[in-house]
């Protein structure tokens, strides 16, 4: 039985929990740049390609999407952040991810971008953990990657080890499936984010998700009344941070055994 207290504070809660109805939480994200969305994708990890994505929460655009033989590098995770980061001179508002220790060197340097700032979600708060399961925006997109262009791989690479082709505890094996297939993976993962973020988005009952082309988005917002929140960085910092924490993925060590 509810209390009181409960049916004073919170009266429309109580008539919810009542009728055994929960209240879906609605995504809200101010404007571009205010949250990107990072995670990595696992399904053609067995193979030995390990893809990285990023996605800004308002717009949907796609940030990056890169593959390499790792996306539980720190250091490589950085590494994509910092390009983007330096191709814009600025980074977002606030980044969020999931506590694996591929996003450490990421968030730190978030923080160090963030540090001196006064904002409600300055320093610390500028890079926030939470489950992967809860990371919407991303989680969402991987199952339209997953229709678009993973599963095939997924199936071929499965072939290829169903027909003798490839064994995958044979070191050679799967370091001439790297070498063979790992630039074909990489552009057609950047043209299916360029796909994505020109194509229009329908407009759905959450009117905090707005409808249109996420290029658009992105880089028009006042076309939907919105701003654009990001956060110039100085060139000195990126190379710092360059410097310190990032790897970038090669292929030359990748292959170095062939």
């Amino acid at each position: 039985m509810e209390s009181c207290e409960s049916k004073i504070f919170d009266p429309e809660g109580v008539e919810h929990r009542s009728r055994h109805r929960l209240r879906r939480r609605v995504y809200r994200c101010k404007g571009p740049n205010y949250l990107w969305h990072i995670h990595g994708y696992d399904k053609l990890k067995p193979f030995g390609f390990c893809i990285h994505g990023a996605i800004d929460g308002f717009s949907r655009r796609i940030v990056w999407l890169e593959v390499a033989s790792s996306n539980n590098d720190p250091r490589i995770i950085a590494q994509y952040f910092l390009d983007y980061v330096r191709q814009l001179g600025s980074t977002a508002h606030i980044i969020r991810g999931d506590r694996g220790t591929e996003n450490g060197n990421l968030a730190a340097i978030q923080r160090f971008f963030r540090r001196s700032m006064d904002d409600d979600f300055a320093g610390d708060k500028s890079f926030m953990y939470g489950k992967s399961t809860s990371n919407q925006r991303i989680e969402a997109w991987w199952g339209r990657l997953r229709q678009g262009c993973a599963d095939w791989w997924i199936e071929f690479f499965k072939d290829l080890r169903d027909s003798g082709l490839y064994c995958d505890d044979n070191v050679i094996h799967c370091e001439c499936l790297k070498f063979c297939f790992m630039d074909v993976i990489q552009n057609e993962l950047h043209r299916a984010a360029k796909e994505w973020n020109v194509h229009r988005i329908r407009p759905s009952s959450n009117v905090e998700s707005p409808a249109g082309k996420p290029d658009v988005l992105y880089f028009v917002p006042g076309s939907v009344n919105a701003q654009d929140y990001l956060i110039p960085v100085d060139m000195d910092e990126i190379e710092i941070a360059r410097g310190y924490v990032c790897r970038a993925p090669t292929r030359e060590g990748m292959f170095s055994i062939l």
